[in-house]
């Protein structure tokens, strides 16, 4: 048995395709077969049934789990090697929400990079309860995103603290107030995040206290979509306080302070608990802890 054997299997997993395995490899259809083959004639079962489209057997999804433990020591490996250079590098994949993307990390990742040229980034946009699953999966080494209930499974540190605000266009009719109930948004055409973001289910969550049932007229997956509609007049909406400020300081929206939604969110950094960190994660998390909560301007 080699790694190489134990990467086409992987792919194969992924791909359900003996030929698609092979143009990702780089290795002919029959070689791809001949290295499935001498897995199989060395451990004397079959892993993949070949029938289309291919699966694996269950001898092969037993074998798969393991293949992915020795293949993620042998990365962790590798990457501990190259950390004893003492210079940072190596690959993050961050995951973070949609207004993070935009308006945060662009600013963060064009002085880490400057000042780190050997570390590379890929950056995945979701929402905070995605960015949970997907690092205790392995898909993200760090998250930034609203923290949730605590996990064992997690490392989490406190960046800034968010809260949700109703904001309306100058000409909408609640545009006149400073303040308002939320009884006045019984009947308003309301804007709203899709409801897997922490900010939909926080708004919900205060309108089933209040006895109120929202009439919402749109569902957007972030709030640079949301913000838009307002700026069209086309509704209000609950949106973070601190992804509105370019909005404000144009005046194009304007936001109406209620009382039950000032409640602090803590929005963070986190990673899987217990996984090795190398130099390009430790310099990352290190320079993220380390800025003041005023250079963070936005959220979900």
């Amino acid at each position: 048995m080699n790694l190489s054997q134990l990467e086409t299997l992987l792919t194969i997993s992924k791909t359900m395709s003996f030929r698609k395995a092979g143009e990702l490899l780089n290795l002919t259809q029959p070689a791809v077969s001949a290295q499935i083959k001498s897995l199989e004639d060395e451990f004397k079962t079959v892993l993949i049934d070949r029938n289309q489209p291919v699966t694996l057997t269950d001898s092969g999804k037993l074998f798969l789990e393991h293949a992915e433990q020795i293949l993620n020591t042998v990365d962790n490996l590798k990457q501990k090697l190259a950390d004893l250079n003492q210079v940072p590098q190596g690959h993050i994949v961050l995951g973070t929400t949609t207004s993070i993307a935009i308006q945060i990390l662009p600013r963060i990742l064009s002085y880490f990079q400057d000042q780190f040229p050997l570390i590379k980034t890929t950056i995945l946009s979701m929402s905070s309860s995605q960015i949970v699953a997907q690092i205790e999966n392995g898909t993200v080494d760090i998250g930034i995103g609203y923290l949730l209930e605590k996990s064992p499974s997690l490392v989490s540190s406190i960046l800034y603290y968010d809260t949700f605000e109703l904001v309306v266009s100058p000409e909408h009719p609640l545009a006149q107030y400073s303040h308002a109930t939320m009884d006045m948004l019984k009947d308003v055409p309301l804007i709203m995040l899709s409801p897997d973001t922490v900010g939909r289910r926080f708004a919900d969550e205060v309108f089933r206290k209040h006895n109120i049932h929202p009439h919402v007229v749109m569902d957007l997956s972030s709030s640079e979509e949301v913000k838009r509609m307002v700026e069209l007049n086309l509704g209000a909406a609950i949106v973070s306080k601190l992804t509105i400020s370019n909005e404000l300081k144009r005046g194009t929206i304007k936001f109406v302070q209620i009382r039950e939604l000032e409640t602090a969110h803590p929005v963070g950094v986190m990673y899987r608990s217990g996984r090795y960190l190398n130099s390009a994660m430790q310099q990352f998390l290190n320079d993220l802890k380390g800025m003041p909560e005023n250079q963070f301007v936005s959220s979900e």
